[in-house]
């Protein structure tokens, strides 16, 4: 069992940026891909950034590649989004999640095994 707990949301201005972190739970993190997915309000759930389970590939929609980076840190739990030049329609909640599959992945949230709580980004216009 994993427990995945975000944090860094908040409210920023049009071009400003957030970091956003996911701690995990257990000893397994290191084996797991990780995701970030988001949804605003009376939308579906949609794919932001994802991560294999060595840091060494990653994967981006295309409406943040270029101003989000996702990584990791395998020695403390952790996975990061990193959010510049921050638009307003980036507005959402922002979950993290861990697929057990870790040596790919995911722009399906059925696809992950385990998700956060969410943490809220809104943007300012």
């Amino acid at each position: 069992q994993v427990q995945l707990v975000e944090s860094g949301g908040g409210l920023v201005q049009a071009g400003g940026s957030l970091r956003l972190s996911c701690a995990a739970s257990g000893r397994t993190f290191s084996s797991y891909a990780m995701g970030w997915f988001r949804q605003a309000p009376g939308k579906e759930r949609e794919f932001v950034a994802a991560i294999i389970w060595s840091g060494g590939t990653t994967y981006y929609a295309d409406s943040v590649k270029g101003r989000f980076t996702i990584s990791r840190d395998n020695a403390k739990n952790t996975v990061y989004l990193q959010m510049s030049s921050l638009k307003p329609e980036d507005t959402a909640v922002y979950y993290c999640a861990a697929r057990r599959s870790g040596l790919y992945g995911s722009i399906r949230p059925y696809e992950y095994d385990y998700w956060g709580q969410g943490t809220q980004v809104t943007v300012s216009s």
